[in-house]
């Protein structure tokens, strides 16, 4: 097999036999299924990988595990040919005031992007509730907000309260609290149902300030949160930080990755309850959660 490869007993080494034994036990594998998502904004063209369409048009791809016991993050692919409604997500303690089980933070990767692609993040300036609730209500929130030019390899976490939306043609992977409550404060005219009330409540309708952004091509992509905690690797040398005995996902976005001796590809996921032996193939791109 082409590439590089972490060999976990390296890492093992300093561990006692008994540690070590537990550490193989519980290097387990679960291949999650996928969850097709039909949107009016998804695509009819997505990479075969993933599975026959049947013409639909797919905005998501969810990953889901064995329901008795769940990954508790929630990873997705999505698709756009239009742009997203304009939204908000809770925090953890508002959304347990409405009643739920917990907020939504996420972070967004970019695989691909059409040329003008764009991302809204944050508001060009500081809006205040009554002219947050004002500028949704007539459509300006459109103009208000910071549509960020994006391209392969963009990363973006979003806070909870981070008024957002992904605009059209772009392919990007989305790392979530394991939570499916959305806010919709603006839909461009789709007769789907609003939220201003609880939009306009849990937003910070504010510019984006959020340091765990950037490309990888300027510099590895670390992000870590409360919630979880996303890796880009691309060779062994980068998996010296990564947890060897934790949960964790394994996501390709390009390429081919050998894991335990398998080929994983895009449109897999791996669940690992201890770090696996992987083998990069040449150009082999992986996220790492856990």
């Amino acid at each position: 097999m082409p590439g590089e490869s972490f060999i976990v007993g390296n890492a093992l080494a300093g561990l006692s036999a008994v540690q070590k034994r537990k550490i193989t036990v519980r290097r387990k594998e679960m291949k999650l299924k996928k969850h097709m998502v039909e949107k009016p904004w998804g695509r009819t063209d997505i990479p075969s990988a993933f599975g026959d369409m049947a013409g639909r048009r797919i905005g998501e791809v969810w990953f889901e595990g064995n329901e008795s016991s769940p990954f508790p993050i929630l990873i997705k692919w999505l698709f756009t040919s239009e742009k997203l409604s304009i939204q908000v997500h809770p925090d953890d303690a508002q959304a347990k005031a409405r009643g739920q089980a917990s907020g939504k933070e996420e972070c967004w990767f970019v695989v691909n992007a059409d040329p003008g692609a764009v991302l809204g993040i944050g508001t060009t300036k500081p809006l205040s509730s009554t002219e947050l609730r004002a500028a949704s209500e007539s459509g300006e929130i459109e103009h208000l907000m910071d549509w960020k030019p994006v391209k392969a390899g963009d990363f973006f976490y979003i806070p909870a309260g981070t008024v957002h939306a992904i605009g059209a043609g772009v392919t990007l992977v989305e790392v979530q609290q394991y939570a499916d409550i959305t806010y919709r404060l603006y839909d461009y005219g789709r007769p789907r149902a609003l939220h201003l009330d609880d939009g306009v409540d849990v937003s910070n309708a504010e510019p984006y300030a959020d340091a765990r952004s950037g490309n990888i091509c300027a510099g590895p992509l670390i992000v870590d949160s409360t919630h979880f905690h996303l890796r880009h690797v691309t060779d062994a040398g980068q998996l010296s930080d990564i947890p060897i005995d934790a949960q964790l996902a394994l996501i390709p976005v390009e390429g081919k990755v050998f894991v335990e001796g398998d080929g994983v590809v895009v449109g897999d996921c791996l669940i690992f309850n201890a770090l696996p032996r992987i083998v990069f193939g040449d150009g082999a791109k992986l996220l790492i959660v856990w």
